[in-house]
C-alpha cells in the first residue's frame, strides 16, 4: 500500500457505494481498490497515464475505469452520496464568503458602451466598401440619428475615427 493510497477506514466507507460487477466468468485481475488508487495517484501526481505505477494495474485499465464511470455518472453518484453522508454528520460547513478584493472584473468590463453615446477615446471602427457619409447612405435623412449618436451629414459611417467626411 502506497503512502497516499486509501486507508482501510476510507475504503470501508467507499466500497458499499461502488457499482457491483455485472460480468460473469473470470474474476478481474486487479481489484477496484487498486484501480481507484491508481486514478487517485494519477490525479495527485499530474503525470501522464502511461506513468501510472504497475502496482495499480495497467494504465489502460486504470484509465478505462475512470472514463467508464465518468460517462455513466458513477463518479457523480459516489460524490453525491459521500457529500450527503458528510453533511448529515455535520462535517460540511456551507458558509460562503466572497471577498471583493480578489473578485475582479476583466479590464474590458469596466464600462459598457451605452446606446447612442460615442466616446472620442473609443472610436467606432466600421469597414464599408467605400467612404460615404450618412447623407449618401440610402434611407438616412438629416434628422435621423446615425451610429455613435451623431445626426446628419457629419455622422461617420466610413470609420474615419472622428474625422468628418464631406
Amino acid at each position: 500500500m502506497g503512502r497516499h493510497d486509501l486507508t482501510n477506514a476510507q475504503w470501508a466507507k467507499l466500497e458499499p457505494l461502488l457499482p457491483a460487477g455485472k460480468k460473469s466468468g473470470r474474476p478481474p485481475v486487479h481489484t477496484k481498490r487498486q484501480l481507484i488508487d491508481g486514478i487517485r495517484w494519477r490525479a495527485r501526481a499530474g503525470a501522464p497515464w502511461r506513468d501510472v505505477p504497475e502496482r495499480y494495474g495497467p494504465w489502460g485499465t486504470v484509465y478505462g475505469l475512470l472514463r467508464r464511470w465518468q460517462r455513466d455518472g458513477t463518479w457523480h453518484r459516489i460524490f453525491e452520496q459521500l457529500q450527503a453522508r458528510a453533511d448529515a454528520e455535520g462535517l460540511i460547513t456551507w458558509d460562503v464568503s466572497v471577498d471583493s478584493t480578489i473578485a475582479r472584473a476583466h479590464q474590458h468590463a469596466a464600462g459598457a458602451r451605452k446606446e447612442g453615446i460615442c466616446r472620442s477615446s473609443r472610436p467606432v471602427v466600421c469597414s464599408p466598401s467605400r467612404t460615404t457619409t450618412v447623407s449618401d447612405a440610402p434611407g438616412w435623412a438629416d434628422h435621423q440619428v446615425a451610429p455613435c449618436g451623431r445626426a446628419g451629414p457629419e455622422a461617420d459611417v466610413a470609420g474615419d475615427h472622428g474625422r468628418t467626411v464631406r
